[in-house]
């Protein structure tokens, strides 16, 4: 079965509206994995407008399932910080200083001699590495040139277009995916994946190993609860 990471930055956004830590993160965190969660994402941003970055050395003290931070490995203190807490995961993001959100992956042609080497450097550290990419197949080729184990595709293009064509929206996913599993790469994906359009997606796409979701699954759980909300996602990837 396909994993499912939570991504708790909204949870970080909500206490730090208000200052204090109501809600408590860390527990969040706990819970989230006494629920069913496979793992706790994370993805650290410069203005700390969400996850802080003593978030991270909280978190990595007590996680027990896997760990996995994303972030911009152009920023020093980023890849410092990966490197103190050693997740089992590093998801290599393209953000730029400022960006609201993720909305693009690596050109890993343009950036394929860097990434390289950053992924040298966090395999080094016995961390396995994730390179976020569209899902356009030559890009899944070169990202496999840099060494990383896995890619996770960027779904937003999906989610946007699932319910006008969900086949349609699809077709792009399942070619990458063919593409990575005849390289030898693992496959993560994660953007604006939610109950209606994950099930589909994770029965299309051969060799899913884990999806990232965060703001869909938070935002339902301000109606469901956390508990069942987590239950009902991890359904969809049953």
């Amino acid at each position: 079965m396909t994993k499912l990471s939570v991504n708790i930055n909204k949870i970080a956004t909500l206490r730090n509206s208000r200052g204090g830590n109501n809600p408590d993160l860390v527990k969040v965190a706990l819970d989230c994995e006494r629920f069913g969660a496979q793992g706790i994402t994370v993805h650290p941003r410069p203005d700390e407008r969400h996850i802080r970055y003593q978030d991270v050395y909280d978190l990595k003290a007590v996680i027990a399932t896997e760990f996995n931070i994303e972030g911009n490995c152009k920023e020093d203190k980023f890849v410092d910080l990966v490197l103190a807490n050693q997740p089992a995961q590093v998801t290599l993001v393209p953000d730029a200083e400022g960006q609201i959100t993720s909305n693009h992956g690596w050109d890993t042609i343009k950036h394929k001699d860097y990434l390289k080497e950053m992924v040298a450097v966090f395999q080094k550290a016995g961390i396995r590495v994730s390179i976020f990419v569209d899902p356009v197949v030559e890009m899944v080729e070169h990202a496999a040139e840099t060494g990383t184990d896995r890619i996770e595709l960027y779904t937003e293009a999906y989610a946007h277009n699932y319910f006008a064509d969900r086949e349609k929206a699809v077709v792009n996913y399942i070619a990458a995916a063919h593409k990575a599993n005849a390289l030898g790469l693992g496959i993560n994906a994660g953007h604006d994946l939610d109950l209606h359009n994950l099930h589909y997606f994770a029965q299309s796409i051969p060799g899913l190993l884990e999806v990232s979701i965060g703001h869909a699954l938070i935002s339902d759980a301000l109606y469901l609860g956390l508990e069942t909300t987590i239950q009902k996602y991890l359904q969809q990837l049953a």
